[in-house]
């Protein structure tokens, strides 16, 4: 059985403050114990149309900005911000990853060489992106299939692996919504993936926005080995992203639950085991 990885999600939880981004790296690390924290990198004049950019934010309450595009604006690190916080990532010896929305952030933080970058669900039809990425990024490749039709999901990997490139795939189960309630968020899926695609990518993974860990933990059981979960310090601040995400204790519990169970999930070595034996001779029918 593989190692279940996990990935807490910062995203935009940093609220465009560094200091903010550089804490939860840290309480990733050394509290909770995750293996990938992992960013968010948009270019919003590139992926919003004019109209979209200069519109309102469609929930004000949650809004950085007078504007949809000021809030994006507000919320996003520069290159040389990502930058110091993969630095930061490397010194406290847990791995940094970004998730990119469009060609210019996929170029630019390509240009750092992360050992990993996401695709997220609402881009894995930007085949511009991620024909550059194939060409020009060597590290792996991790896309969601958030609100994306099965055809749609093989033409994806049939891309990669035209591309040459579907072994440094890992294709996640994902349901888009913050948070999915639970009879939304179709676990059996990562069962779907795994039979149509194991042998076709490097690994399945499972991205959850729903609330506690005890999905996670099925999911990794029915195979999925990378298990992302959005984090934050904080589930009542302000933005859309907080009330489906986990805070620290609760990504603790999550890493230490898949181990529990990854320890758990094998057959016996043998009939009696010798913790039942002391057991068997004290309570065992000898008749």
């Amino acid at each position: 059985m593989k190692i279940a990885k996990v990935i807490a999600e910062i995203g935009c939880n940093h609220k465009g403050d560094m200091e903010i981004a550089k804490e939860l790296i840290k309480v990733a690390k050394i509290f909770c114990n995750a293996d990938v924290v992992k960013f968010q990198k948009r270019h919003n004049k590139e992926l919003l149309t004019e109209e979209q950019y200069n519109a309102p934010h469609p929930n004000p309450a949650n809004s950085y900005g007078d504007t949809y595009g000021a809030h994006r604006e507000y919320l996003e690190f520069s290159l040389d911000q990502n930058r110091e916080l993969k630095e930061y990532c490397e010194e406290l010896g847990i791995v940094y990853s970004t998730s990119t929305w469009d060609l210019t952030s996929a170029k630019e933080i390509a240009s750092l060489n992360p050992k990993l970058i996401k695709i997220p669900s609402a881009c894995n039809n930007n085949y511009e992106m991620l024909g550059w990425l194939c060409e020009n990024y060597t590290g792996e490749i991790h896309v969601s299939t958030g609100m994306t039709r099965k055809d749609e999901i093989e033409d994806l990997i049939c891309f990669f692996e035209k591309k040459g490139r579907n072994q440094d795939v890992v294709l996640y189960a994902c349901i888009s919504g913050y948070p999915v309630p639970f009879e939304d968020v179709c676990l059996l899926e990562i069962s779907r993936l795994k039979e149509n695609y194991a042998s076709r990518v490097k690994e399945i993974g499972f991205s959850g926005h729903h609330l506690g860990i005890a999905v996670d933990v099925a999911a990794f059981t029915l195979g999925a080995t990378w298990i992302e979960r959005h984090y934050t310090l904080d589930r009542t601040w302000k933005g859309t992203d907080h009330a489906a995400s986990l805070e620290p204790a609760g990504v603790r519990k999550l890493v230490r639950d898949l181990k529990a169970v990854q320890k758990a999930l094998n057959y016996k070595s043998e009939d009696i085991l010798d913790i039942e034996k002391v057991q068997r001779e004290k309570l065992k029918n000898k008749k």
